[in-house]
């Protein structure tokens, strides 16, 4: 396999065995190569060949060397989008916990049940899908879901997601929900 084809592959997004086992195998072979390559662009290389998915990162910060500008984009991603991943990776920790199965599906209404809880009430139910709907298109756009063939409402919740949800991103994101109830609680008192 081509270097050249396999940073490309990696530059764009996430890259996993599934989707293209040739470009997966030459990126197993050349990932000594990637390392070097990516690292002088301030990037590094995350490859876990168990659970079959590689990505690039911003390189942390060393001491005593110069910041290098952002290379990877961060997303911003709102509340309910920020809290059906949440919801997803735990599901996945239970999936992972009580069964010998390899993969995750969810169907667009179980999705919307997990949600539904922490989603505040409009009382208009179109909307209220409409919106989750859009959440899980946001989801699979990032990677995080995968939408089954020749199906429109079941996807695979891809593994991947434990690598970006994580405790550090569960606590941040539990902060933040605590800072917005305080006020949301502030200005009802207001």
């Amino acid at each position: 396999m081509n270097l050249s084809i396999v940073l490309i592959a990696l530059m764009k997004g996430i890259s996993t065995g599934e989707d293209d086992p040739a470009l997966w195998q030459g990126l197993i072979e050349l990932q000594g190569r990637i390392r070097e390559y990516v690292a002088v662009i301030g990037l590094e290389l995350v490859l876990n060949e168990a659970e079959g998915y590689a990505y690039l990162r911003q390189r942390a910060t060393v001491p005593n060397e110069p910041e290098l500008p952002r290379l990877v984009a961060r997303r911003p991603l709102g509340y309910s989008v920020s809290l059906l991943l949440a919801l997803l990776r735990k599901k996945l920790a239970e999936f992972d916990a009580g069964s010998g199965e390899s993969r995750l599906i969810l169907s667009t209404e179980q999705i919307t049940d997990m949600a539904r809880l922490f989603l505040a009430d409009t009382g208009n139910e179109a909307k209220l899908m409409d919106r989750i709907e859009s959440d899980i298109k946001r989801i699979v756009e990032i990677g995080f879901l995968r939408k089954l063939h020749g199906s429109e409402d079941r996807f695979e919740v891809r593994r991947i997601l434990k690598a970006f949800v994580d405790a550090q991103w569960l606590g941040e994101f539990e902060r933040r929900l605590a800072e917005y109830k305080e006020k949301a609680g502030a200005l009802e008192s207001a």
